[in-house]
């Protein structure tokens, strides 16, 4: 009696049908946009008031896919609803914002898999379905969806399955002439080691369609290799494991919307750590500081040229690694990327909301944004990665390809050191004073960059001690005679490597480690900044905004 009251009142049988959530615990009839599946029953789900679509989450947070699509989705959906849509959110995390009462006409409350996205697809007569702002989880159902007549609003099947194909990609980039690492699909491990001995070590290698960075590594021989192959997830004619040439460098981050024709590229992002560390645990930092205007204008016309072939509706991200005075693509995502929250923040301008009007149809044109891309500030934003190693007992510590951090923080400045300065410390890092020790414990001590970075702490007025063995750097570390430990990465990390022991203890003492000499580097140049007086970052944009009037 209750769904006659308020759903369709039709009772299935076995297929699925709609539950709404009693959030009035029987007192009264529920009125919650909350529904649950549940076949065989009477269905509940109410018709949506207005033209409906869904906007597939990207279920559970976790690393390597979090709170960035939530947020994604979130803008998306109060998107839909001002271009005169309703909003049928799809996702199952009860933790983030996308699954509030008030955010979304629809909800339904069930983990975004294609049978889940189709069947409120059905139900509330959508339009389509939104897949670029659930990561990777959602981006995964497109081939699946379509083939059950599921139509993707924005970016449709094809313009993903060019992006995500490694076969299709790579014959993209070559009709466009843009470079990328060396690279090739091996569907067994024959051969990927004939790729990694035609390549050349160091090679990147990882499993096709990966989250965050998973099962990725820096392969520096074949006996690594092997070992990689052992562990990894096994390798399918479908899923092919990847091999690419490692390329270390300058990696450069770009987050643009493109309606096919124009483009908009609110800022360019550069990491303070080469290409290696995953993007989601490195240092990014807005403005560039180490771009010149002809790399900015090359980007830009690179990002162009790649969303107009790929035929993107609506975001895209591309990372860039810059190599021997070359710029070469990493990899291209056709969706929301972790820093789509810290450039809309950044800069107020709400690309999210663009990209899903550019999916219902509008153009760039047609809104009051300007293309292109926009000026940088006149402050410096520096996103600076939180890590819970404290909390995980045993875990490498040693930052690579796979995604580790379980957060991050932003630093604002008038300048990038004291950006810095602040991230650090809203970080959790333990800033050493002035007299402070350092202790080094580097593979490759005497090397001329590491000297040149010790120096810099020697100057500062801390002292550098250097590390005669393993046993003699975890009695000071324990011993918490040192205020910062520096155990840069080895070639070939493990459990039993001298490294990982000191990485782990300075852990347990709470003491501060850098296993990454560029960090080490963008710490010091943190400690000799006076940073700014705190001010938030609506002052910054106002000042700005007052600054270009």
């Amino acid at each position: 009696e209750l769904a006659t009251l308020t759903g369709n009142g039709k009772r299935t049988s076995g297929a699925s049908a709609f539950r709404m959530v009693d959030t009035a615990a029987a007192e009264v009839p529920a009125q919650s946009p909350y529904y649950y599946l549940s076949p065989g029953e009477m269905d509940e789900m109410r018709e949506p008031l207005r033209p409906a679509v869904v906007v597939v989450g990207s279920g559970p947070i976790r690393i390597g896919q979090g709170i960035e699509f939530d947020y994604s989705c979130v803008h998306a959906a109060w998107a839909l609803k001002e271009a005169g849509c309703s909003a049928v959110v799809v996702n199952n995390n009860p933790e983030t914002v996308s699954t509030d009462f008030d955010i979304s006409e629809t909800l339904v409350f069930e983990p975004p898999c294609a049978d889940e996205v189709e069947a409120a697809y059905r139900a509330t007569h959508a339009r389509g379905v939104m897949l670029a702002f659930g990561g990777q989880t959602a981006i995964n159902l497109a081939s699946e969806l379509a083939e059950r007549g599921v139509p993707i609003v924005g970016s449709d099947r094809e313009s993903l399955d060019r992006a995500e194909n490694r076969e299709a990609f790579d014959a993209a980039l070559a009709r466009l002439g843009v470079a990328r690492p060396p690279g090739r699909a091996a569907r067994s491990f024959r051969e990927a080691r004939a790729a990694a001995r035609e390549l050349g070590f160091p090679v990147l290698v990882r499993p096709s369609f990966v989250l965050g960075g998973r099962a990725m590594e820096i392969v520096h021989n074949e006996a690594q290799l092997a070992s990689y192959a052992e562990s990894a997830p096994p390798i399918r004619a479908d899923a092919p494991l990847l091999v690419d040439r490692y390329l270390p460098g300058l990696e450069v981050e770009v987050d643009a919307v493109y309606d096919g024709e124009d483009i908009l590229i609110p800022g360019i992002f550069e990491h303070v750590e080469r290409a290696g560390v995953h993007s989601g645990d490195s240092i990014a930092v807005f403005p560039p500081q180490r771009l010149d205007e002809r790399w900015k204008q090359h980007i830009v016309e690179v990002t162009t040229n790649v969303a107009r072939e790929l035929r993107i509706k609506g975001l895209i991200n591309i990372q860039f690694v810059l190599h021997d005075d070359e710029l070469f693509i990493i990899e291209a995502n056709p969706r929301a990327s972790r820093t789509v929250p810290i450039i809309q923040k950044a800069t107020g301008i709400n690309i999210v909301a663009a990209a899903t009007r550019i999916a219902l149809g509008e153009r760039l044109r047609e809104m009051p944004l300007r293309t292109g891309l926009h000026p940088p500030p006149e402050y410096v934003v520096v996103k600076i990665p939180v890590f819970s190693f404290s909390k995980m007992r045993g875990v490498e510590t040693m930052l690579g390809p796979e995604m580790k951090s379980t957060g991050e923080v932003l630093g604002i400045d008038a300048t990038f050191p004291g950006a810095l300065r602040k991230g650090f410390l809203a970080a959790g890092v333990r800033l050493p004073t002035s007299g402070g020790k350092i202790l080094i414990a580097d593979a490759g001590q005497g090397q001329p960059a590491v000297s040149e970075v010790l120096e810099r702490y020697e100057e500062l007025g801390h002292s550098v001690l250097h590390a005669r063995g393993e046993l003699d750097a975890l009695a000071l570390i324990r011993a918490r005679a040192v205020d910062l430990v520096i155990a840069l990465s080895a070639a070939s990390p493990s459990e039993t490597s001298d490294g990982y022991k000191i990485r782990r203890a300075a852990v347990e003492a709470s003491i501060a480690c850098l296993s990454s000499l560029d960090t080490a580097r963008a710490l010091a140049e943190a400690l000799k900044a006076t940073a700014g007086p705190p001010r938030s970052l609506q002052a910054y944009r106002t000042a700005e905004t007052a600054v270009r009037a």
